[in-house]
């Protein structure tokens, strides 16, 4: 199996969706870099066995949130619940941030995780 298929099927197994449908936006313009996320985070990283995928979604959308307002962190909080967090240990791990990166950017992570429930139908959270 070559490091494409390998993250091709890791990526699409966490993220619930085909690596086509996930960087069309890419296609016209910079096409390889899809391929490099392909082939490295989710070939490399992402398959060793050291850390489970529930850990790993985690710890990127902890990572996500610190960065601020990015698309991707919507991504990886549905992938998250893909593979297994619950809403709610999601919200705890957002909330968290708050003392690292301050309260805007985790309110702003709150709130991206708010559309990402929406749209699955898992407000309110019990």
């Amino acid at each position: 199996m070559t490091r494409y298929e390998k993250g091709k099927n890791s990526l699409e197994s966490i993220q619930g969706r085909s690596v086509e449908e996930i960087f069309k936006d890419l296609e016209d313009i910079a096409p390889d870099l899809s391929r490099f996320v392909v082939e490295f985070p989710y070939s490399e990283i992402y398959t060793r066995e050291e850390v489970d995928l529930k850990t790993r979604e985690l710890c990127t959308v902890a990572a996500l949130t610190v960065l601020g307002t990015v698309p991707q962190l919507k991504d990886h909080i549905n992938a998250a619940l893909n593979v297994g967090n619950s809403p709610t240990e999601i919200v705890e791990i957002i909330m968290q941030m708050s003392a690292y990166c301050g309260f805007p950017k985790s309110i702003n992570g709150i709130m991206a995780a708010k559309e990402v429930f929406v749209e699955n139908d898992l407000l309110p959270l019990k």
